[in-house]
């Protein structure tokens, strides 16, 4: 504030502030102190009077925005504050002590700048009319009680201006706005509001405030929008508003269309192309609640001039100010009559906010006042502070305040029929009493279609209204609804279980299952055979539902026993092969609530990847939950079964199966928690499904007693849940995925879980439970993408909230894939391709293995027999007996075999012969002959049958004889390795028939004259000499192949007389070395052929047995032997 103070005044601030300097005292005779005192009181008594020639000076700062926008310079801020001034200092009734003078401040348009220049007003002014922008309202508030300088608005809107302690010097000249659309609002029940702004500053703050002002008071505000007077964006703007619902008002904080507001005149002629003032919204301009615009007796140029306008403004009700004695322009013109205003203004071209102005100036006077009267310090808290209980004549109505310094104007609302340019008052906004009055005049909605109201429950002070519903109602419909729904859902919660217990039972989804409903059967023994051997079986009826019981048992293809619920896991139920999961023995008891509670969440589950579950078996003591069979087996035996081979497609399939039949468990929010190889089943298509789901649930609803897995069991199982209590029986989610990563391991690699570890599974459950160090499985690079590897450590990893879910598992594994398709269909036949050329390359392994064994049955067939006549044999039909002219037969036996025989084992004696036969086959095989038999020490050997050689049949035995003969100079008997092997050979040539004999055990045999004398050549021969007979040798010259024969003599046969005989002694070329045969002829004593075998026998640990042997018979050497090769056994062949 400033002052022009008089002297008096002057001495007495310097004093007080200590900077009046006092003459010193020593050089006058009365004391200091009393200097002092008479000064103060001289100067006291001076104020107390006033001085009338010396007034003091309050100058008045009107802020607005006058320069920058036309619409608030047609306000005439320099008029309205010099006719206010005027009227002020020549009120005789204003006794103010001072004398009033204005300044017109200007505001700028962006808000920053506003205040930026509001601060520079500091020094100019005593106290502030404005600001027009709501944007720093508080702050110019706050700057105002920093200067202590009163700051007087009326366009300020936010309520937290009304709080004295905040704010102490700050007043409202008008009534708030936002007060005055609540009282509007509630009146026509209309809460559902959108605020448009146009595009300058000042406005898009306030339709910011009143926003948030309606939004404080609880009200919905739909759509906040800013728009220009360009066509493109109204119309964007109004398509904004048009498509939020339940709009029932729209708020234009803009400049009014009726005193020049181009961008409210086009937003309503584009609100009237787009059918929106049809009646379901209504528009309020903000602007004229600050002042008061004239209504009687009026006609406005921008509604007469322009039909859509006057048409579109049909949709709008405006709120302004009441003038009741004398309207805006009136009063303007009977200033203008007395010289106040300039003649040359129209007064429709002036702004009502003119009258608002000059209003604001002369309430600041009679709040001055009030402080005078008061006795108090003219201050700008205490002008706020003394607005209480004003009441005046503005410029065009009478202003008063209540008690709390609250403008208590009134305000009309006012319509117009859409036809003429008049507005018309249709109802009082008394803001004294907060009511609105009808003044019997309704309003003319367009189309007579008014805004649906709202809830009352909007506009009640402390209730929260919810969607538009009164609470009341909301409250008794809850409670109506909540106790239906109880007592429904208690009904049909009894309902339910009685349905459930019953279907439990009876019907074709009962749950309960007895012996009358299953068929327990051994596979084995039925049509539907399994394609595993006994052991493979007993593995998958083990690992299908990882049970601890063995099933070899019910699939022994050796047990004939018929198959009961006592040793048999397989059932046929409904016609179809169930599998039974047997819950641990003991005293079962009745079935719980919530025990069925789950047996129907089991029942519920169906997915192409979960093994259904199709009842729980309870009878005869056994209690099993009771599932599909797939005749696969488990994920575990199809990996240990090396028959299927398994490429990387094929376990991404496997594996994909899993994850989904573990996605869909997982999103039913069921955890598995004892998810392994063993519990993932295989069937016939090769989908693999999951299985034992729930199992741990039934335990603990029927509450079984804990029993700890061992430790095979748990080598699936998550660390964390290892450290719990009962592990294998509390599961989680992020144990699941845990589970999964192992049996990622086992299915990669095609092994045991923690394969390439050496150690115990105690151990193995040992370190992960606690660790550091962390023990996982090792996965090379070799047996799976990088991407595979990567996704299983972080699937055991030690945090189970960093391990995925099994959704980003299947989005992870898709990607691992490359887009590859694996659904169901796909999948299957890909793996029945794959399972067919694995099965075509087992199948031809197989012929190869079994062409191979039928050539060694052919073989040994053949060498058993000759091929025409094993031919002959396999195709069923009769041999018949052939003859044949002309053979040559071999025969040779061991000289002294019984001796031999009976120093030897019998072990020994079988020793001697395979090794000695051996050796005469492999000298055959040189030959084209024909191994007829052996007998004993007896061999026999002919050419030219079966296949006839011609004359050949002679040369090929004589050459094979002398093969023989060179071959045993050079045996040893391993036990007795000092005693030569000698033999006799006889070889003879003649006609034979030879045939099969028998049917079991055929032997193809010899007939006729030339076999007995074959065998008398070799009986009648001697120790490594090869005895012919003349028909033999006849062939051998004839042949001319240089064969050397000698003439032994007549010698006599049996049956035959008397013959000439021949040694075979070599042939030209021969050059394998011949044993040298012993100097004995036919008829010499026994003592001479002792002799050959003293030497040796007489180291012999039995040599008195062997001599006894040798002399149990006394006769000549010509004697026959008593082995099986004697005369009387040649009858045999």
């Amino acid at each position: 504030m400033q002052r022009h103070l008089c002297p008096f005044h002057c001495l007495l601030q310097q004093w007080t502030a200590g900077g009046l300097t006092l003459p010193d005292t020593t050089e006058h005779k009365f004391p200091r102190l009393c200097l002092q005192a008479w000064l103060f009181c001289f100067l006291l008594a001076a104020l107390c009077f006033p001085n009338r020639t010396q007034a003091t000076v309050f100058k008045v700062g009107v802020v607005g925005p006058w320069s920058c926008d036309p619409v608030f310079a047609k306000a005439l801020p320099w008029t309205a504050a010099q006719v206010a001034v005027n009227r002020i200092n020549r009120d005789g009734s204003l006794s103010l002590g001072t004398t009033f003078e204005y300044v017109v401040l200007e505001e700028d348009c962006q808000t920053s700048r506003a205040l930026s220049g509001f601060l520079g007003y500091h020094s100019r002014v005593s106290a502030f009319v404005g600001p027009a922008n709501p944007g720093y309202c508080e702050a110019a508030s706050l700057l105002g009680k920093s200067w202590n300088k009163a700051v007087f608005s009326w366009a300020c809107i936010s309520h937290e201006l009304d709080n004295l302690r905040s704010h102490p010097t700050f007043a409202r000249t008008v009534p708030s706005p936002s007060w005055v659309l609540l009282r509007f609002m509630q009146h026509f029940r209309w809460a559902h509001v959108g605020v448009i702004s146009s595009e300058e500053e000042s406005w898009v703050e306030t339709a910011n405030k009143v926003a948030n002002a309606l939004r404080a008071h609880g009200f919905p505000v739909g759509i906040v929008a800013t728009t220009s007077d360009d066509p493109s964006r109204l119309r964007r703007t109004l398509a904004k508003v048009k498509n939020v619902e339940d709009l029932r008002m729209i708020i234009l904080c803009m400049h009014s269309a009726l005193i020049g507001g181009q961008t409210q005149k086009l937003l309503l002629e584009t609100a009237q192309d787009m059918q929106m003032t049809e009646g379901s919204l209504v528009f309020v301009p903000y602007d004229t609640l600050l002042y008061s615009l004239p209504y009687r007796n009026v006609s406005y140029p921008a509604l007469a001039k322009n039909t859509k306008l006057r048409r579109a403004y049909d949709a709008v009700l405006t709120v302004t100010v009441d003038s009741k004695e004398k309207s805006f322009f009136q009063a303007f013109q009977e200033a203008m009559d007395h010289g106040e205003v300039p003649r040359n203004i129209d007064p429709l071209q002036v702004s009502p906010l003119f009258g608002t102005i000059y209003s604001s100036i002369l309430f600041m006077a009679n709040a001055m006042q009030r402080v005078r009267d008061s006795g108090s310090w003219l201050s700008g808290g205490n002008l706020a502070r003394h607005t209480d209980l004003l009441s005046f004549y503005g410029f065009s109505q009478h202003f008063r305040t209540n008690g709390s310094g609250v403008g208590l104007l009134d305000y009309v609302v006012l319509d117009t029929d859409g036809l003429s340019w008049e507005l018309h008052p249709t109802h009082l906004v008394d803001m004294e009493v907060g009511m609105v009055r009808y003044f019997g005049r309704p309003i003319h909605f367009p189309n007579g279609i008014s805004p649906r109201a709202d809830s009352s429950c909007w506009f009640s002070h402390g209730t929260i209204c919810s969607g538009g519903v009164d609470p009341f109602l909301v409250v008794t419909i809850f409670l109506s609804a909540f106790l239906i729904i109880f007592f429904s859902f208690g009904l049909s919660y009894f309902i339910r279980r009685r349905i459930s217990q019953i279907r439990m039972v009876k019907g074709p989804n009962k749950i309960l299952l007895t012996l009358a409903d299953v068929t327990f059967i051994n596979p084995s023994l039925s049509n539907k055979k399994l394609s595993f051997d006994e052991s493979k079986a007993s593995e998958i009826g083990r690992s299908a539902s990882d049970t601890e019981h063995s099933l070899k048992s019910p699939y022994s293809t050796a047990s004939l026993a018929p198959a009961t619920h006592e040793n048999s896991n397989v059932a046929v139920y409904e016609g179809d092969w169930a599998w039974l999961k047997r819950l641990p023995s003991g005293n079962f008891g009745a079935i719980y609530p919530k025990t069925s509670d789950v047996f129907e969440l089991m029942k519920d589950m169906r997915h192409e990847n979960v093994n259904p579950f199709l009842g729980f078996f309870h009878d005869c003591g056994v209690f099993a939950i009771v599932t599909e069979f797939c005749s696969r087996g488990s994920l575990e035996d199809l990996l240990r079964n090396e028959d299927v081979k398994l490429d990387w497609m094929f376990k991404s399939s496997l594996l994909l199966d899993l994850i989904k039949g573990m996605k869909y468990l997982h999103h039913r929010t069921v955890c598995h928690g004892r998810l392994k190889s063993r519990n993932c089943v295989v069937d016939g298509r090769f989908v693999l499904k999951v299985t034992d789901y729930g199992y741990n649930e039934v335990l603990e609803a029927q509450r079984f007693p804990y029993v700890e897995p061992p430790a095979e069991e748990l080598l699936w199982t998550a660390p964390e849940v290892l450290r719990g209590p009962c592990p294998g029986l509390h599961g989680s989610m992020q144990g699941d995925v845990y589970s999964f990563s192992i049996i990622m391991q086992e299915v990669v690699m095609r092994g045991s879980p923690f394969c390439m570890l050496d150690q115990s599974a105690e151990e193995i459950v040992q370190k992960v439970r606690r660790p550091p160090p962390m023990c996982r499985p090792v996965v090379s690079l070799d047996h799976a993408p990088m991407e595979c590897i990567q996704l299983m450590k972080q699937c055991w990893t030690e945090q189970p909230e960093k391990r995925p879910t099994f959704d980003e598992i299947f989005d992870q594994f898709k990607n691992i894939n490359k887009g590859k398709k694996t659904n169901i269909i796909d999948s299957m036949l890909r793996m029945l391709e794959q399972y067919s050329s694995n099965l075509e390359e087992l199948i031809r392994e197989r012929t190869e293995e079994l062409e191979i064994e039928k050539q060694k049955t052919e073989k040994l067939l053949t060498q058993m027999l000759p091929p025409s006549v094993a031919e002959a044999l396999k195709l069923g039909s009769t041999v018949e007996p052939e003859y044949f002219d002309n053979v040559t037969l071999y025969f040779s036996d061991i000289v002294g075999f019984t001796t031999i025989s009976a120093n030897s084992e019998p072990i020994e004696v079988v020793d001697l012969l395979n090794d000695l036969y051996t050796l005469f086959d492999a000298v055959i095989g040189n030959h084209d002959v024909y191994k007829v038999e052996t007998i004993g020490d007896a061999y026999m050997v002919a050419s030219g049958l079966p296949v006839p050689n011609g004359d050949r049949h002679t040369a090929e035995i004589a050459n094979m004889a002398l093969d023989i003969l060179s071959a045993v100079g050079t045996f040893k008997m391993r036990h007795m390795p000092d005693v030569p092997v000698r033999i006799r050979i006889g070889l003879h040539t003649g006609p034979c028939v030879a045939g099969v004999v028998g049917l079991t055990m055929p032997r193809y045999c010899l007939f006729g004259d030339t076999v007995n004398t074959a065998s008398r050549m070799e009986s009648t021969g001697m120790p490594y000499r090869i005895h012919v007979s003349h028909s033999t040798v006849r062939i051998l010259l004839e042949l001319k192949e240089g064969y050397k024969v000698q003439l032994r003599g007549r010698t006599e046969l049996k049956g035959k007389g008397m013959e000439e005989t021949y040694w075979l002694v070599g042939k030209d070329n021969f050059t394998k070395p011949l044993p040298v045969p012993p100097e004995l002829k036919p008829g010499d004593p026994l003592e001479m052929v002792k002799g050959l075998f003293a030497s040796v026998l007489r180291q012999h640990d039995k040599c008195k047995r062997c001599f006894q042997c040798l002399f149990f018979a006394k006769r000549p050497l010509d004697t026959p032997s008593e082995d099986v090769a004697g005369a009387d056994h040649s009858d045999a062949h």
